[in-house]
């Protein structure tokens, strides 16, 4: 007869006796000949000598119990559990409570042994100041570009910010993804009448669950370890990248999720510093070409190289000046653009092209419907968009209408609303908000 601590993997589970299926209370007796599962009888079926399937009454056993210290000589094992389980259901600080739970200690009693043995006790400090030393020293030489978000953006449900965050609830820092696997174990249960069949179909039932819960859960670390939550944030330290870096990135973000956060991070930093070597190697080869020895003189080259292209700029918006001197209209049309640009506005005149294509003439509005409300400036767009009065009016009212609904209109919204050619659109929606008549999101 061996005496033995009386706990399962669980402490505070209470197996059933095979004998009578009541809740076990120590003292109980566990078969040593039988298992697993271990087959375990409370001491009144023990003692009229219950035998089920292979077990017999003759087998050896032990008694499960836990009535001896651990931490204190005056508190049992079975107190130390009961104490720790009472403070999980009333919460640390309510001893009072943890005690009426407890029955065999006092408020006082309940609230000195906890402190001293599971708060203030030296080995549990060392042991978790040496975990924390030991993760602080790992995470020491690492530089990961993108962290999780601490407090990730909670966009309403449905919103295009929720669908690029794979369907992420904050609240519940969680994903909606395969919410119901758990409707398939619903009805499952394990009985001792179970065919081999029926119950292999059961295991194999569970182990399908199992397995949706560990891609669940995989999916969830990898979003978490890159700090693809918060997206917005993500997408602006990636612009941080040169472009030519930037295309790699778009590329090797499908096998991020094999290289792990830190590696993946140092795989794209090794290709950045290697641009920047390029082009730095570059740019001194373009020195040593010029005759350059020295950074003095690369200094006066690449001021001079700027002089030069300034002025290759110039030349090229003269020539632009001399094609059209000709045409009056078009020289018009071109001092009109310079002047939009100069003042910030997008140009709403347009400019002949090199290629030789003539624009088409410009629309008359005599004898049109609606020519009357127009004033010269919508009179002029109209002629120059070859819009017809009528139309443009619509289309000036859905836009006006649609930008006092919003606050504001973008571009895209205007578009969305007028389904004729985007050119046209866009000058449109500039004129607009040129006028005043619109104001942007």
């Amino acid at each position: 007869i061996r005496f033995t601590f009386g706990f399962t993997d669980d402490p505070f589970d209470k197996p059933p006796c095979r004998g009578c299926s009541s809740y076990l209370t120590e003292p109980y007796v566990k078969c040593a000949e039988c298992g697993p599962p271990p087959f375990l009888l409370c001491l009144q079926c023990f003692t009229r000598g219950f035998e089920y399937k292979k077990h017999q009454s003759d087998h050896t056993y032990e008694i499960m119990t836990s009535d001896f210290p651990v931490l204190d000589p005056n508190w049992t094992a079975q107190e130390e559990m009961a104490l720790l389980e009472a403070v999980m259901d009333c919460g640390f600080g309510n001893w009072q409570d943890v005690a009426n739970q407890m029955c065999t200690k006092s408020k006082e009693e309940c609230e000195k042994h906890y402190m001293k043995h599971f708060i203030n006790n030296p080995l549990f400090a060392s042991t978790l100041l040496n975990l924390k030393q030991a993760e602080e020293a790992q995470h020491s030489e690492t530089a990961i570009p993108f962290h999780s978000a601490d407090d990730p953006p909670r966009p309403t449900f449905d919103s295009l910010l929720s669908r690029d965050m794979a369907g992420y609830m904050p609240a519940r820092a969680d994903f909606e993804f395969d919410n119901y696997a758990e409707w398939d174990l619903r009805d499952i249960d394990f009985v001792e009448d179970d065919s081999d069949i029926l119950h292999a179909l059961k295991i194999a039932v569970v182990d399908i669950y199992h397995s949706r819960l560990k891609e669940r859960q995989r999916r969830k670390k990898i979003i978490r370890d890159h700090g693809l939550i918060n997206l917005r944030k993500f997408q602006i330290l990636e612009r941080r990248y040169p472009k030519e870096v930037q295309d790699l990135y778009e590329t090797m973000r499908r096998f991020a999720r094999i290289l792990g956060p830190v590696e993946h991070d140092k795989f794209i930093e090794s290709h950045a510093l290697e641009f920047e070597l390029r082009r730095e190697i570059k740019r001194l080869q373009e020195y040593r070409a010029a005759g350059i020895t020295n950074f003095c003189s690369a200094r006066t080259y690449d001021h001079l190289k700027k002089t030069r292209d300034e002025e290759r700029l110039k030349r090229t918006m003269l020539s632009e000046v001399l094609q059209y001197i000709q045409d009056s209209s078009a020289c018009q049309q071109w001092l009109s653009r310079q002047a939009d640009i100069d003042s910030g506005l997008s140009p709403t005149v347009p400019v002949p092209s090199n290629s030789g294509r003539r624009s088409a003439p410009p629309l008359n509005l005599t004898g049109l419907p609606g020519t009357e409300k127009l004033n010269e400036k919508e009179k002029e767009l109209c002629q120059m968009v070859r819009l017809v009065p009528g139309a443009y009016l619509e289309y000036k009212a859905a836009l006006v209408n649609e930008c006092n609904k919003q606050g504001g209109l973008r571009l895209a919204q205007a578009r969305a609303l007028i389904k004729i050619d985007v050119n046209k659109t866009r000058k449109i929606y500039d004129f607009l908000i040129r006028e005043g008549y619109i104001t942007k999101a």
